[in-house]
Parts: structure tokens; C-alpha cells; sequence
């Protein structure tokens, strides 16, 4: 991976980190207390694993627009965080939705979020990460 393509992990990390805190910890907030029967208690949340698999995500996400795309700029990054976030986020947003009795709005929550999330990961993958 290219040094370029480092910067843009750790960048996009922390992008994910800021977003996750204020869709999960703010707007989503009372959606799960709402449903708290479903979640574990605060006290026994893997905080460090939620920051293992935040980071795999982030460092999967620039590894296969790198690797994989020829033509770099960031036109091809916006579109590849949408496709990226309409793809990973109908998946695990309504799939979680038809088997786990969660609120509409966790379920919309997590979609919109995805889609969100990975459109401002194109941005800065477009902006760091060129040609």
C-alpha cells in the first residue's frame, strides 16, 4: 500500500470514529434505548473491537480502490463510496431489519449512515489518494 494510501486509512478512520459517535451515540441514541433488550449493556460493549473492526473496514475500503482501480481522482472515488455504501449498507441495514425485531429507524438509521459514511470516505479517498 502506498504512503498515500496509509494517510488515507488513518484519515478515514477517524472520520468513521466521528460519524459512528454522532449517528450511534446522538441520533441514534434513543432509538436503542428504545430496543435496549437487543443490545449489550454499555458496560459490556467491546469498545476495542468496534475500533478493530472500524479500522479493517476503513484500511478494506482504500486497499481495494488502490489496488483495484486504474484510473484515480476523484470523480471514480465519490462513485465508488456510493456504490460502496448503497452496497455494504442495504446489506446490513435491512438484512439485520428481516431478521431482528429492531426499530424502522435503526434500520433507516444504519442505511442512510452507511451510505453517508462511505460517500465522505470517497471524498477523502478522491482527495488523498490520486492519480
Amino acid at each position: 500500500m502506498s504512503k498515500r494510501a496509509l494517510i488515507a486509512v488513518i484519515v478515514i478512520f477517524i472520520a468513521f470514529v466521528a460519524m459512528d459517535f454522532v449517528l450511534h451515540g446522538v441520533i441514534l441514541e434513543p432509538y436503542y434505548a428504545e430496543s435496549s433488550d437487543l443490545w449489550r449493556p454499555q458496560d459490556q460493549m467491546m469498545v476495542w473491537l468496534i475500533w478493530v473492526v472500524v479500522l479493517v473496514g476503513a484500511a478494506a475500503f482504500v486497499y481495494v480502490y488502490d489496488r483495484f482501480f486504474a484510473a484515480k481522482g476523484m470523480k471514480t472515488a465519490v462513485v465508488y463510496g456510493l456504490v460502496f455504501g448503497l452496497g455494504s449498507g442495504i446489506g446490513m441495514a435491512y438484512g439485520t431489519y428481516a431478521v431482528m425485531p429492531i426499530p424502522y429507524a435503526i434500520a433507516l438509521g444504519w442505511f442512510l449512515g452507511t451510505v453517508v459514511e462511505a460517500l465522505v470516505a470517497g471524498v477523502l479517498l478522491g482527495a488523498i489518494v490520486k492519480e
